[in-house]
């Protein structure tokens, strides 16, 4: 669970929530080390720094997990995290220097990486919209051993445009990602995914377990 710690805790490293086909690790390290990942349709240019996270946790965030646009990556729906929905979501948080986080974020923006952000107004105030649309918003959930736990979203809520089913090709790096880093089974992971909104257009608990376990 994420903490609720000190916002103004130091913000040399920060921990990046991945709620989406980031908590797959090989899909996270196109974002690190450029290219295109599996089954996608975009490639990358990566970080300035392609180290490898120096830790992942599991996190469980406040607010809920939905799917709506189309991707030009994978086609289908994004995922989106609202923080003021319902529930909570699952994600993968990785511990990475603010360089990393930000040339990550440039990434998911379709802009250029290497500018570092200013991450204070999100950590003061729990959010910062950096530009209008999808994943351009920051998003502070705490924080975890003094660091900020921080993601990418959009600024409108699940409720505000409809939902459109992701890809089977984007399921199964969501999938992938909350089996290694929650531990869950498939049956379990099956059942999140498919009852999130936008996901429920068209996927069941058992159409979504039949494409992970074939």
């Amino acid at each position: 669970m994420a903490g609720n710690g000190d916002r103004g805790a130091a913000t040399d490293l920060v921990w990046y929530a991945a709620y989406g086909s980031n908590m797959h690790l090989s899909r996270l390290r196109c974002y690190l080390t450029g290219g295109t990942p599996e089954g996608g349709a975009r490639a990358v240019p990566g970080c300035r720094d392609p180290a490898e996270p120096a830790r992942s946790v599991p996190v469980m965030l406040p607010g809920l997990l939905y799917f709506a646009t189309e991707s030009l990556v994978w086609t289908g729906g994004r995922a989106f995290y609202d923080p003021d929905g319902p529930g909570q979501t699952a994600a993968r948080a990785y511990l990475l220097t603010v360089a990393q986080f930000s040339d990550i974020a440039a990434q998911e923006m379709y802009r250029l990486p290497g500018t570092d952000l200013d991450l204070t107004e999100a950590i003061t105030n729990g959010r910062t919209a950096l530009g209008p649309g999808r994943y351009e918003t920051l998003s502070y959930a705490g924080t975890l051993e003094s660091h900020p736990i921080l993601t990418c979203t959009a600024p409108w809520h699940h409720t505000d445009l409809p939902g459109n089913s992701p890809s089977p090709t984007y399921l199964r790096h969501l999938a992938t990602g909350l089996i290694e880093s929650h531990g869950w089974t498939i049956e379990t992971t099956a059942t999140y995914l498919a009852t999130r909104p936008g996901a429920n257009l068209t996927w069941t608990p058992e159409s979504l377990t039949i494409l992970l376990t074939g």
